[in-house]
């Protein structure tokens, strides 16, 4: 399967297990603009895969409602650009709903699906990485996959989770990537990171190690690397300024600086609008990764 087929098979999974599932969003009854939600309506009909009008809050409000009701919801915002409308209820609504009633109620139920990232002709409305917003957030856990067997089993784990969820789906990914998926039920844990190789001189999060989740995000195994590696670099696609990287140097700093043999370097997008022609030179790609890797080695 590619990314976006993984998708549909967790959806396609999610409603035939649990009856009480619906999927909605804007255009998702024919597929979605990505297509992957295409042949579930078809299947599971009207009343559990529909459109809703052209309003992100509506969509996030009414998911809200649905999964306090004790339905499990599943939201496409069409693209994570546009999930700013939705975010008042979002950030003071679903985050806050099980703490504010004292554990009385709950919107655990939600998820909110979002694809998100550099496309290659996106611009700046269609290409941002805003994960670092929601990461302030108590109350939400935001989850970005990197591959269709890994996109598949964590939004399974998100739609089951008893707390309201943020995925992030990184679209250049829904038809690059293709791996033998299991078509099985399974899920992958959330809060987990994965470590795709090891080494003994560099600890690179983004790219060899995989956080999988950004809140709550694994520091142990970020951590146990940077002892062991005496080094950090860290790249993401959102801006370098606020981006979540921060984040992670900080903890890094406070946990391992004893460990720590040259500065943390940080390879994100630049502090600028998403731009269009110039797109090649604001990604965290290759070469500006070696750059830094010769400069933290070299240190």
């Amino acid at each position: 399967m590619n990314f976006f087929q993984a998708l549909t098979d967790a959806m396609d999974i999610a409603l035939d297990t649990d009856p009480t599932t619906v999927i909605f969003g804007e255009d998702v009854a024919f597929g979605g603009v990505f297509r992957c939600t295409v042949g579930l309506r078809e299947k599971y009909g009207k009343d559990r895969v529909f459109n809703t009008p052209l309003s992100e809050q509506g969509i996030v409000g009414f998911g809200i409602g649905v999964a306090a009701a004790g339905s499990t919801a599943i939201a496409e915002i069409q693209f994570a650009d546009y999930i700013f409308p939705a975010f008042d209820q979002l950030v003071n609504e679903a985050a806050k709903f099980r703490y504010r009633s004292g554990n009385l109620f709950d919107c655990g139920g939600l998820t909110v699906r979002a694809p998100c990232g550099a496309v290659g002709h996106g611009a700046h409305y269609h290409s941002q990485s805003v994960e670092s917003f929601f990461a302030h957030v108590p109350g939400v856990k935001v989850v970005i996959p990197r591959s269709p067997i890994q996109a598949k089993g964590l939004l399974l784990a998100s739609v089951r989770d008893p707390n309201p969820v943020v995925f992030f789906e990184p679209k250049i990914l829904y038809r690059q990537a293709v791996e033998d998926v299991p078509v099985k039920d399974y899920s992958l844990p959330l809060s987990e990171a994965e470590v795709l190789e090891k080494g003994f001189d560099l600890s690179l999060v983004g790219r060899l190690i995989d956080l999988r989740t950004i809140l709550p995000w694994d520091k142990d195994t970020v951590c146990q690397s940077v002892e062991k590696t005496g080094r950090l670099l860290i790249a993401h696609e959102a801006c370098h300024t606020g981006g979540f990287g921060g984040e992670i140097a900080s903890t890094v700093q406070d946990r391992c600086f004893l460990s720590l043999e040259a500065p943390i370097q940080r390879v994100c997008g630049w502090d600028t609008p998403f731009p269009h022609i110039l797109e090649p030179f604001y990604l965290p790609d290759k070469w500006r990764c070696f750059e830094a890797v010769k400069k933290v080695i070299s240190f």
